[in-house]
């Protein structure tokens, strides 16, 4: 079992730049990959970034590659989300998620943090 937390998020301004981070107990990370995800009020949860175990492949979001960057911290077992540039339509509850690199769902999911965005 993977156990995620996130932290870091919280009200901004648009056009500002945020951090979220998720940090990993139970497991050490580097034997899965991450994810980011987020679900705005009323709309499903949606993909947001991911990496794979070794880092060496990271993939976003059409809508959103050149604001957001992910990365992973093996030494700190925790995963990271640089976001910037940010809009009222990046409100949303963002989710660190794990799977294991031969299945194709995430299957260990934090509980999010909130990340609101005013215009």
């Amino acid at each position: 079992q993977v156990q995620l937390v996130e932290s870091g998020g919280g009200l901004v301004q648009a056009g500002d730049s945020l951090r979220l981070s998720c940090a990993a107990s139970g497991r050490a990370l580097a034997g899965y990959d991450m994810g980011w995800f987020r679900q705005a009020p009323g709309k499903e949860r949606e993909f947001v970034a991911s990496v794979s175990r070794s880092g060496a492949n990271t993939y976003y979001a059409d809508s959103l590659k050149g604001r957001f960057t992910m990365s992973r911290d093996l030494a700190k077992n925790a995963a990271f989300l640089e976001m910037s540039s940010l809009k009222p339509e990046d409100t949303a509850v963002y989710f660190c998620a794990a799977k294991i690199p031969t299945q194709i769902e995430f299957v260990f999911w934090g509980q999010g943090t909130q990340v609101t965005v005013s215009s």
